[in-house]
């Protein structure tokens, strides 16, 4: 690999978790990227199967991330959520977060999957084709710029006449049980966060 390519990208692991989680603390700031609205429909579930994308550097630490989830678009419509995209600042201007995109796009067509709702830049996404007016009569749980809600078509008309609230639908990540944590060895002892 050439010090300029991008570095292939792959199915995320269950060891990446921790650095997909560090890089988005790093692009992002951890306080602000949970206090957003997107983030109410990916919380306490997982993403989309086969769905969850990472690549890695040549040291093999996660140097970009990208996961969909799944959420409905208005009653009984399903679609993904994407994001968030996020690229380690040394390996930006190589194409990777375009590479990316590229590649869920087309993961999640030929999975069956029938449209794709996202919050971001609009300059930058339109050039996959998202577009605002595919998400006019959709709204989100709490704040967001309308001008930043976009939607893409997998499947002709998936978003036309869809109407509603955007919920999450996916799979919730399954917690221990309190006998799982003791037979753990936890401690016992609450702790209050600061």
């Amino acid at each position: 690999m050439s010090l300029t390519s991008a570095p292939a990208i792959s199915l995320e692991t269950p060891a990446d978790i921790a650095q997909r989680e560090a890089l988005l603390d790093l692009a992002f700031g951890r306080a602000a990227r949970l206090a957003k609205t997107s983030e109410r429909l990916r919380e306490g579930r997982t993403p989309a199967q086969g769905l969850a994308f990472a690549s890695h550097g040549p040291d093999g630490r996660v140097a970009a991330t990208l996961r969909l989830w799944h959420v409905s678009a208005g009653p009984g419509r399903p679609a993904l959520l994407l994001g968030p995209l996020a690229v380690h600042p040394w390996f930006r201007d190589r194409g990777l977060g375009a590479a990316l995109m590229n590649t869920a796009i087309c993961e999640a067509t030929r999975l069956g999957h029938g449209a794709i709702l996202l919050v971001g830049d609009a300059p930058y996404y339109a050039r996959f084709g998202f577009d605002v007016g595919l998400t006019e009569g959709l709204w989100l749980p709490g704040a967001f710029d309308r001008s930043r809600f976009l939607g893409l078509e997998l499947t002709a008309g998936a978003l036309k006449g869809a109407r509603g609230m955007v919920s999450p639908t996916g799979t919730p990540v399954e917690l221990p049980s309190l006998g799982d944590l003791v037979a753990q060895g936890g401690t016992g002892e609450l702790r209050r966060s600061a």
